[in-house]
C-alpha cells in the first residue's frame, strides 16, 4: 500500500527515518503542508517559536543576524538544508517557550511540513520509547547545527 505524501516525507526525514509506520502515521496527523516561493521567510530570528518543519522538497537556508560592532550589523548563513532535513524551534520538545535564534528562508520553490513541537512532545510523553528515540536524535541534530553555526561564525 502506498503511503500518503506527508508520511512519505516523514519516512525520508533525518529525524523520523526508521520509525515504525504506526508512529509515522500518528505524527503525520500533526502536520500541515505549506508551499513557499524562492526568498519566502519560513520564520524570523527573534520571533516566538512553536513549530518544527520538515523540508519535503526544495531548499532552505538558516541565517543569523550578527552585530559586528561600531553600529554595523550583518548576517551569516549558518547552514543550507534540503529535502528530508528538520528545522525549527527545538525547545518546544522540552516544553519551553523560546525565541528563534535564526531566520529560515527558501532558496528554491519549497514544500515544507509544519507541526507544533508541543503536540509532538505530547506523543513523546505518552510513549517513552518514541520519546527517548527522538530526544537522542535531537541531541545529534543539535550537535551538528551548533558545529555549523560555529563554522559559519569563524568565517566572519
Amino acid at each position: 500500500m502506498e503511503c500518503d505524501p506527508i508520511e512519505r516525507c516523514l519516512v525520508e526525514c533525518e529525524f523520523f527515518q526508521g520509525l515504525p509506520a504506526e508512529y509515522l502515521e500518528t505524527i503525520g496527523k500533526l502536520c500541515e503542508v505549506r508551499e513557499y516561493e524562492p526568498g519566502d521567510v519560513v520564520f524570523r530570528q527573534g520571533d516566538f517559536g512553536e513549530h518544527l518543519y520538515v523540508i519535503a522538497e526544495g531548499q532552505v537556508y538558516l541565517e543569523r543576524g550578527v552585530d559586528l560592532g561600531d553600529k554595523k550589523t550583518g548576517t551569516v548563513v549558518i547552514s543550507v538544508l534540503g529535502k528530508g532535513r528538520l528545522l525549527g524551534c527545538w525547545s518546544t520538545l522540552l516544553g519551553e517557550p523560546h525565541i528563534l535564534m535564526c531566520s529560515a528562508m527558501t532558496q528554491k520553490p519549497s514544500s515544507i511540513l509544519r507541526f507544533r513541537g508541543s503536540e509532538l512532545r505530547g506523543l513523546m510523553s505518552e510513549n517513552s520509547v518514541l520519546g527517548f528515540t527522538l530526544m537522542e536524535r535531537l541531541c545529534f541534530l543539535l550537535k551538528d547545527r551548533v558545529q555549523s553555526a560555529y563554522g559559519a561564525l569563524e568565517k566572519i
